[in-house]
C-alpha cells in the first residue's frame, strides 16, 4: 500500500502523526515533508488509513 501526499497543502496540523507516528513522519518543523508518495510497509495498513483520515487538510490519500 502507498499514501499520495499533496504536501503543499499540509498545515502542520500534525494529526496524521499523532494518530499513526510509525507511519508519518514529520519534518523539524512539523510538517509531511516535501514527499509525494509514501510506501506503507505491512501491517500498518490501518494506522496509514486512520492517519489519513485524521488530517483536517485531506493532504493524505491512501492507495491500495
Amino acid at each position: 500500500m502507498k499514501v499520495s501526499v499533496s504536501n503543499e497543502f499540509c498545515q502542520g496540523h500534525a494529526q496524521c502523526h499523532a494518530k499513526a507516528p510509525e507511519v508519518y513522519e514529520l519534518d523539524d518543523e512539523g510538517f509531511i515533508g516535501a514527499v509525494a508518495r509514501l510506501d506503507v510497509p505491512p501491517g500498518l495498513e490501518e494506522a496509514a488509513r486512520l492517519g489519513a483520515a485524521a488530517c483536517p487538510e485531506r493532504v493524505l490519500a491512501p492507495v491500495d
